[in-house]
């Protein structure tokens, strides 16, 4: 038995290729290995009986002959068949493929891979070569191939054989009509389940005026769902109707007397054509959707718009991304890596669930080159609802599945915000590998700096909490529209032109770390911050709201433990100095106090600190002695006041509490000694750390003696010590240290350099 395997998210060029190899090789079935695209679900409910297809559960492994493993050159792409890529007995493993990479992940005994649009074209021109005739249908199937994988000979790796191709599949019969139905853009159709988000903020009709639009701010949404007390849906309120009713002084009414009742609803199965339909009909800017009488999502007009966008016009600067950025994803990790997305995914759809990595890895992805291995140790999973809504613990309820495939890792549980991480620590093939699992999060600040309160929400309100446009980008791991690449801000465009965009007006009030987040992703990619962004931070630091808030009562923890934190990340990296000139560029040291900025005496210190710090040891991590330093660019009283905002350790604080003192003492008592040794009984009073940062801030005579100190004075002993003296004969006790001490200082002073000099020091101080 001869068995024509496909990749465990078919879609029309993997189908129409299968079909085409069956031809090719009469004896051999069809097996889907895993789920395929909704389009060619659709196409297969009514044509699956054509084809030559059996079921993974009916494959006895011991009649296998040989294997045609179709689009794919990846073990972890075949599911569960993968296993019999490694029978004794299988005669013959041929891969036909249109995707070039630097090796083949199985090993094959032919190969056929070349650079076409698809692998139907390669499989029409053998089917051309041997002058094998098609059914309408299997002509019909393959022409969905080239039309889907080519945008119908539009996108850029389509070549002239492809072309040829299709013209040759029309010419046996290929159904136009049937290929206008199933070619739609990315080969999906786009119903409310896909563009619904869920779940759906509601309010009781008794909810008055003043709190729905309360409700509206706080979640940022149009228009609620009114619903009674058995959750039936019972009336929309919009938010227009809603700031009529307040102007009209109606704040303290319910919302019934204000809601559109028996409203239009659509199922999770409504066609987009028929949503849009309704909505110019009846001029709706959303329409609940309903499954079995219960309220499980929401389309709204924007939703529509930006699937219509996608059809009509896919974008240049993305499209490429759609089609290659998955099977790229799963060529360029470390098998094991690619395989815990693939667990990760397959447990998230078996809980009726969407699966997106999200966030940084798909922006150091889309980053990198092509051809180069990506190591991400740093994955962002969000978990959204599909079949049924993400619940708020859906996150946790995923990660927990996982612990029980993965049980090497440490599982951690963060109740507050919705979220779990997975650890890795020195695991052979994940290494120290970090996941965040989190349910799709909605969020609203209660006032600038708080932290926020969340809610679980969709995949698209997830997105819109996040910082930048680069950072707001998902990746959709789980089927039907498996692979596709979220991009609702313009981020793969901001990528492009290397520049750092902020999602809102209001973001840096709200978090003031996003302007440091905002400069250490400018500094360390590369990226220029975007003018409209730049004055967003000018306008937040101007408004004086940050030192106001630090006069409040109220807690404000992205002023001070968050802030801490970022601060660690941008002073700890090897970029750090660059960080601290543009943040001050901006001003933005004013977020720690009004009083603080840098001028250029204060830079000077910190270049000296940077050498200092790389050629001694401090007890102190460098990035703390780095943040001491940068804060002693206040005003004096300031220093400890923003070391105890800042919530730093008591070391920190007393050592900024006491350094003016120390400098003060310093410059002044170091030019009254006269030797070396009374130098180093000065700077004995005085710790490690305290002395690295004296040596940044005094004058160029004391640095050289502190420096002198730190790396020679200090680490020099007398040639003598104590059960030397015993065995000269002196009795032990006070004498001893006075002696010792003596000794030591004739030492640093060059009057003692070794154990002759030393006695002959003895006899001469009558000790």
């Amino acid at each position: 038995m001869d068995l024509i395997l496909c990749h465990t998210i078919a879609d029309f060029d993997i189908l129409g290729a299968a079909v085409g190899l069956s031809r090719l090789h009469p004896q051999g079935s069809i097996v889907l290995t895993g789920s395929v695209q909704r389009g060619v679900k659709e196409f297969l409910a009514h044509y699956r009986h054509q084809f030559n297809l059996i079921e993974i559960g009916s494959v006895r492994p011991e009649k296998i002959g040989s294997l045609f493993i179709v689009d794919n050159q990846h073990r972890q792409g075949l599911g569960e068949a993968k296993q019999w890529l490694d029978l004794p007995h299988i005669n013959t493993i041929e891969i036909p493929d249109h995707v070039l990479e630097s090796k083949t992940h199985i090993k094959t005994t032919h190969e056929q891979i070349e650079a076409v649009g698809t692998t139907t074209t390669l499989i029409v021109e053998q089917l051309q070569q041997q002058g094998i005739t098609l059914a309408q249908v299997e002509a019909t199937v393959m022409s969905l191939g080239i039309h889907t994988a080519t945008g119908s000979l539009t996108y850029s790796q389509t070549t002239s054989r492809d072309a040829y191709a299709l013209a040759w599949l029309m010419s046996q019969g290929a159904n136009v009509d049937e290929i206008a139905r199933y070619s739609k853009p990315h080969g999906f159709f786009a119903t409310a389940r896909d563009l619904m988000s869920s779940p759906v903020r509601t309010i009781r009709p008794k909810t008055t005026i003043e709190q729905a639009l309360k409700i509206l701010l706080r979640y940022g949404h149009s228009g609620l769902s009114v619903v009674d007390g058995d959750d039936r849906l019972v009336g929309m309120v919009g938010r227009r109707d809603l700031d009529l009713a307040l102007h009209h002084g109606l704040g303290h009414a319910p919302v019934k007397g204000h809601m559109t009742r028996d409203p239009k609803t659509i199922t999770v199965e409504t066609p987009s054509d028929e949503i849009q339909r309704l909505m110019n009909t009846y001029d709706l800017g959303r329409l609940p959707v309903l499954q079995s009488g219960q309220l499980v999502g929401i389309v709204t007009r924007k939703d529509i718009l930006r699937h219509l966008g996608r059809q009509s016009h896919p974008s240049p600067t993305t499209e490429p991304l759609l089609s290659g950025l998955l099977p790229s994803l799963g060529q360029r990790l470390a098998p094991p890596l690619w395989e815990f997305l693939e667990v990760a995914a397959l447990a998230a759809k078996a809980k009726g669930w969407h699966l997106y990595l999200v966030g940084g890895a798909v922006r150091d992805l889309l980053l990198s080159a092509g051809s180069e291995t990506v190591g991400l140790q740093d994955l962002d999973l969000v978990v959204d609802g599909f079949s049924r809504p993400a619940d708020a613990g859906a996150g946790v309820q995923l990660a927990t599945e996982l612990i029980k495939i993965y049980p090497e890792a440490r599982l951690e549980i963060h109740g507050e915000f919705q979220t779990a991480a997975l650890l890795w620590h020195h695991h052979p093939t994940l290494a120290n590998l970090w996941v965040d699992i989190a349910t799709a999060r909605t969020e609203f600040y209660p006032y600038p700096a708080a932290n926020p309160q969340v809610w679980a929400s969709s995949i698209t309100q997830d997105l819109y909490r996040r910082d930048f446009t680069i950072n707001a980008l998902a990746l959709r791991l789980t089927p039907p529209r498996y692979g596709e690449l979220l991009d609702f801000f313009g981020g793969v465009l901001d990528l492009r032109n290397r520049s750092i965009r902020v999602l809102h007006a209001n973001s840096f009030i709200e978090d003031p770390t996003r302007i440091y987040r905002a400069v250490r992703f400018s500094v360390r990619l590369g990226f220029a911050l975007d003018p409209l962004t730049v004055d967003y931070i000018h306008n937040a630091v101007n408004s004086g709201i940050y030192e106001t808030l630090r006069l409040s009562d109220r807690p404000t923890p992205a002023l001070t433990t968050r802030l801490r934190s970022e601060l660690k990340f941008i002073l700890s990296a090897r970029y750090w100095l660059a960080a601290v000139d543009l943040l001050n560029n901006l001003g933005a040291w004013r977020c720690l106090h009004e009083d603080l900025n840098l001028n250029e005496a204060s830079r000077w210190q910190l270049r000296y600190l940077s050498r200092w710090l790389f050629c001694l040891a401090s007890p102190c991590p460098p990035w703390l002695l780095r943040l001491e330093l940068l804060i002693t660019a206040a005003s004096p009283e300031n220093w400890t006041i923003i070391a105890q905002n800042l919530h730093l350790p008591q070391d920190s604080i007393a050592r900024l509490s006491g350094l003016l003192q120390a400098q003060t003492t310093l410059e002044r008592d170091l030019p009254l000694t006269s030797s070396i040794s009374e130098k180093v009984v000065i700077f004995k009073n005085y710790k490690i750390p305290t002395l690295i940062l004296l040596g940044s801030k005094t004058s160029r005579l004391s640095r050289r003696w502190i420096w002198s100190y730190l790396t020679r004075w200090s680490k020099v002993k007398a040639p003598l010590n104590g059960e030397d003296l015993k065995a000269l004969g002196y009795q032990p006790g006070p004498l001893y240290k006075t002696i010792l001490a003596g000794l030591w200082g004739a030492t640093l002073d060059g009057l003692v350099s070794d154990r002759a000099s030393a006695l002959d020091w003895l006899a001469n101080n009558n000790f």
